[in-house]
């Protein structure tokens, strides 16, 4: 898909944000972010991600005079690194450089590598390469899904760690180090300070386990062992950190804890999104219309977070932690609720709004849900009207001769929800008194329009609409010129609904006639 690059790209505020690479002079921005990165050699772990995704594009983008990103890339699908790595460059999130600096696509590297092998399954030269030459380690890669298997949630996200901070330990040249971990490292808390909290095991003996006890073993112990936790990303999310803070004294390193990622407010493009995990699935499918009933204390403040305010962060805490390495390691809270809150509430009623206004071709039923705390009526009202219609959908096209998706994307969206609703039913407090001194010292810099830290300010209504149109653009690949005619389907699915409502009321009355008046029937 071919994304259209904008001659200006917009900021937190829909201000004009200056062509980075024609408009700023390097003698303009003296001791500052952008010339931090002047022939820096980069290693940035997780770049197929939709976070590491973003975060490449922004380096190669905005830091021009990075000299190489180096990307670690295990071979997948039958492909081999290189191969994966000429499909990466032609991703549409790098269209914007393609159409106005492709050079810049020289300096993304790749180095094959596996997180989750020994060594990280690098070859001696690839090796010798990022020792000798790395300067800044940005460590995305890890495995995000809440329903992992223990054992490979702390192979990717707690070993291959420890192999990664092992090979930094080497690296002759390195000035800063960032660990991206989650705001919900530590859930059982409802206030969470930007400090590494004592883990539920040693990071020691946790890797022990894993590594000696058959896999049966470790599934069986498993629900001992996360405790509190919600799942086990969370859990070897906070294992993890109590590693990289043991490394505090040997290697430059700060953590980032992103709360829940959500598509971009304006780079690559407003709304960029390219998957549907978590609450981007979720408000595809209020906006397709098959979602009705959502497990959600509404009067909860949520917690997301956008994409590329996630990668500035990133970005500039590399370049504060290179001037200021800290110990204890410092963390950086990336979040919004007590910056730029908004309740579970309002942020549905906006959804529904725009799903309304802008609605995909693909809609299915006319939008409209609730959020609910009775787990009874919920699922009742999730068998009626999302199992239901999606069998009988099925149904008809199976007699058709199709091939029949609806009741799998159901149960897909349903376990979905499922693993989310925990965050949904509570509310957290994160300080982020940390997130505040980088956001400030960045305004500071004459880069400060391109590289913002935080949601202050940020319209959610403009937002969230935007975020819509990228679900419907990105991921649903549904473009514009298609809306008049998705309005047009839209009207005929609310009278379709009102029909069905009054068809519904009428066979009610009948019924109580029945019961309460059989003589008169």
């Amino acid at each position: 898909m071919m994304v259209n690059a904008s001659p200006e790209s917009k900021d937190l505020f829909g201000k004009d944000v200056p062509d980075e690479n024609n408009n700023v002079a390097a003698d303009e921005l003296t001791d500052s972010l952008v010339p931090f990165y002047d022939g820096k050699n980069v290693l940035v772990t997780g770049g197929t991600g939709f976070l590491g995704k973003v975060l490449i594009e922004k380096l190669l983008r905005s830091c021009v005079g990075i000299s190489t990103v180096y990307m670690l890339l295990r071979p997948k699908r039958g492909m081999t690194s290189e191969q994966r790595y000429r499909e990466f460059v032609r991703h549409p999130v790098f269209e914007r450089i393609r159409s106005k600096t492709p050079q810049l696509l020289a300096k993304l590297v790749c180095v094959g590598g596996d997180i989750s092998l020994p060594l990280l399954g690098l070859s001696d030269q690839d090796r010798h390469t990022l020792v000798e030459c790395v300067q800044v380690v940005f460590h995305v890669a890890a495995t995000v899904r809440f329903n992992e298997a223990l054992i490979e949630a702390a192979i990717l996200n707690t070993i291959g760690t420890k192999q990664l901070l092992e090979l930094c330990i080497g690296m002759r040249q390195l000035q800063s180090v960032v660990h991206v971990s989650t705001a919900y490292s530590n859930a059982c808390r409802r206030e969470v300070d930007e400090v590494v909290y004592p883990p539920p095991m040693d990071p020691d003996r946790f890797i022990q386990c894993v590594q000696l006890l058959p896999g049966e073993v470790i599934g069986a112990i498993a629900g001992q062992l996360q405790g509190a936790h919600p799942n086990t990303y969370t859990l070897t999310k906070a294992i993890t950190e109590q590693l990289v803070a043991q490394y505090a004294d040997r290697l430059p390193l700060c953590i980032v804890r992103p709360s829940i990622v959500t598509g971009a407010i304006a780079e690559p493009y407003p709304g960029w999104i390219d998957n549907v995990h978590g609450i981007t699935g979720i408000m595809m499918e209020i906006g397709r219309g098959t979602i009705s009933s959502i497990m959600c204390d509404e009067r909860c403040t949520m917690d997301v977070i956008p994409v590329d305010v996630v990668c500035n962060t990133l970005i500039a805490a590399a370049w504060e932690n290179a001037n200021t390495t800290t110990t204890p390691v410092r963390v950086y809270n990336c979040t919004s609720g007590q910056v730029n809150g908004i309740k579970w509430h309002e942020y549905g009623r906006i959804t529904q709004r725009c799903a309304v206004r802008n609605p995909t071709k693909h809609v299915l039923l006319y939008p409209g849900f609730q959020f609910r705390t009775n787990r009874l009526v919920h699922k009742l009202v999730e068998l009626v009207l999302h199992f239901l219609p999606a069998y009988l959908f099925d149904a008809l096209v199976r007699a058709r001769g199709g091939q029949p998706i609806m009741t799998r994307l159901a149960r897909r969206f349903q376990r979905a929800a499922d693993t989310g609703e925990f965050f949904a039913m509570h509310e957290w407090m994160f300080r982020n008194g940390n997130l505040r001194r980088l956001g400030d010292r960045v305004r500071r810099d004459r880069a400060a329009l391109s590289f913002r830290c935080d949601v202050a300010g940020l319209d959610w209504e403009t937002y969230i609409e935007a975020y819509m149109l990228g679900i419907r653009r990105f991921v649903l690949l549904d473009e514009m010129d298609s809306l008049e005619q998705a309005r047009g389907k839209l009207r005929r699915l609310l009278w379709f609904k009102r029909a069905v409502q009054l068809a519904g009321l009428l066979l009610l009355y009948y019924m109580c006639v029945l019961v309460f008046y059989p003589a008169v029937v």
